[in-house]
């Protein structure tokens, strides 16, 4: 009798090779994911009053996609890799190799909107608020090139749908990348896109987005393998650790008075 489960096929990570040049499918997914969130906020830009212009978006979008590649290695090298650093301090610099931290990301295009709100006059709430709902376009992406890699799997299942990925041993496991990029990507998308054609108040919109990536990452990391390098803190993994603080302060966003409420 045949095993139920599903064997992932072994999938080159590179789509094509010319010369030193390698388009992979993890870059591939960042680079739809910007053309997304560019295609997104153009359309924003073109509505009248909107207040943006398309090249105003693009210099925006250029500086957070800086951001997230930036933000995303430091933040694994330290978050998840600060062991191998200090073994070989040019493991920083070695990107093919792998190691992308959302955490990090997030902190790097935190800066970016910062920097280009401060250039344009504008509030970093203006700044952030549109962005948010763009967002979890990438992360849905960027997970399902996690899955075609067959990487960041989920733990040992006997569920029917479980996968067994190659070089995660021969039992099956959760395919917690496409959790993620259910959770993360789609749900998260339309909670943010809803909310930004009704809400008015600075920071609710990016708030949700604390809210909803934190529980998203939150609930699944119960089933997603954790690095094996890394510990359990407090009973949670490194991923829940740095979710907490996404989540109180989201809460905090979309709960807060603003200089209205108060003064009704």
């Amino acid at each position: 009798m045949s095993e139920p489960w599903f064997t992932f096929p072994q999938i080159d990570p590179i789509i094509v090779e010319i010369g030193p040049l390698a388009l992979r499918w993890y870059g591939m997914m960042y680079l739809l994911g910007f053309l997304a969130a560019l295609w997104l906020l153009n359309r924003h830009a073109d509505k009248p009053g909107s207040g943006w212009t398309r090249d105003q978006v693009s210099d925006l979008l250029f500086y957070c996609f800086v951001g997230v590649i930036l933000g995303g290695r430091l933040g694994y090298v330290l978050f998840y890799g600060w062991q191998w650093l200090l073994q070989d301090p040019l493991y920083l610099f070695k990107i093919t190799d792998g190691g992308m931290s959302f955490h990090g990301g997030l902190l790097g295009v935190i800066i970016a909107m910062l920097y280009q709100a401060r250039k344009m006059g504008r509030s970093f709430w203006q700044v952030s608020d549109l962005v948010a709902p763009t967002i979890p376009v990438g992360l849905g992406l960027g997970r399902i090139g996690n899955f075609i890699n067959a990487e960041l799997w989920g733990r040992t299942t006997d569920a029917p749908w479980g996968i067994v990925f190659p070089g995660a041993g021969p039992l099956p496991r959760h395919p917690s990348q496409l959790y993620e990029a259910f959770l993360e990507g789609l749900v998260l998308f339309i909670a943010l896109w809803w909310l930004s054609k009704r809400s008015k108040k600075p920071g609710a919109v990016s708030g949700l987005f604390l809210v909803g990536y934190g529980l998203s990452r939150f609930l699944v990391e119960f089933v997603r393998e954790p690095d094996a390098h890394m510990g359990i803190y407090l009973g949670m993994t490194m991923g829940q650790v740095l979710c907490v603080p996404m989540l109180a302060f989201g809460l905090y966003l979309m709960l807060r008075p603003t200089k209205q409420e108060k003064s009704a």
